[in-house]
């Protein structure tokens, strides 16, 4: 169908469009952007070679906004298997991570990984646990760690 979209946004979801498009969820950002031109009579295929992504994904894209409106162009958490690991492995760093910098020894992700072992009974691979210190912005992810 080669036209202009049928979509359409009212003033507060052109207002939550721009704040979205501001986000720092790269996915996020571009799909209101994405709404944001098409709203602007931009056509699929040049918001999907702006994107570098195909066309039928701006049409996705524009199918999810008209269904569910702003909300559909956040970033979904999907279900899975509870992080098992990267819960254990934060009980133990936590504490570890939160003493005061002058009072506690230097510990370094295999020195972390050898303690959540011990402590959780566990093995926890290196990038996992960076993964789950970075996500979780613990003590251990600072400037005053280095």
């Amino acid at each position: 169908m080669a036209g202009r979209s049928p979509v359409k946004a009212n003033d507060g979801q052109m207002a939550a469009l721009e704040t979205l498009a501001g986000s720092r969820d790269r996915g996020e950002a571009d799909r209101a952007r994405a709404i944001l031109l098409t709203l602007k009579g931009w056509t699929s295929a040049r918001i999907a070679e702006v994107f570098c992504v195909r066309e039928d994904t701006v049409r996705f894209w524009r199918g999810d906004f008209a269904r569910g409106g702003v909300e559909a162009m956040k970033a979904s958490i999907y279900a899975g298997p509870p992080p098992v690991k990267t819960e254990a492995a934060l009980r133990v760093v936590t504490p570890l991570l939160e003493a005061p910098v002058a009072d506690r020894p230097n510990w370094t992700i295999p020195r972390l990984i050898a303690e959540i072992k011990a402590k959780e009974r566990i093995t926890i691979g290196r990038s996992q646990l960076s993964k789950a210190l970075r996500k979780k912005s613990s003590g251990g992810g600072g400037p005053g760690t280095r």
